[in-house]
C-alpha cells in the first residue's frame, strides 16, 4: 500500500487525487452533507495493488476496481 494524501471532507479534493474518484467523493458528501461526520470528517488517499482508494473516516470509501468501475460505498466489514 502507497500513501497518498489527506483532507478535510468537505473541501476541495487535492491534484493527486485521481479524476475518476472525484465524483465518487462528491456523492458521498452529498449524501452525509450537514451530518456531523462529515463536518468532522478527513479523506484519506491509498493505494493499494496500483488502484486508488478514498476513505472517509466517517465510514466510507470511494474506489476503483480492477475493472476500472468507481464504487462508493460504507466500509465493507
Amino acid at each position: 500500500m502507497q500513501l497518498g494524501t489527506r483532507w478535510a471532507a468537505g473541501a476541495e479534493p487535492p491534484a493527486s487525487v485521481p479524476a475518476a474518484l472525484r465524483p465518487g467523493i462528491s456523492e458521498v458528501e452529498a449524501e452525509l452533507a450537514g451530518s456531523l461526520s462529515l463536518s468532522k470528517g478527513h479523506w484519506t488517499l491509498t493505494w493499494l495493488e496500483g488502484r486508488p482508494i478514498a476513505e472517509l473516516d466517517a465510514g466510507w470509501e470511494v474506489l476503483l476496481t480492477a475493472s476500472g468501475d468507481v464504487v462508493a460505498r460504507p466500509f465493507q466489514d
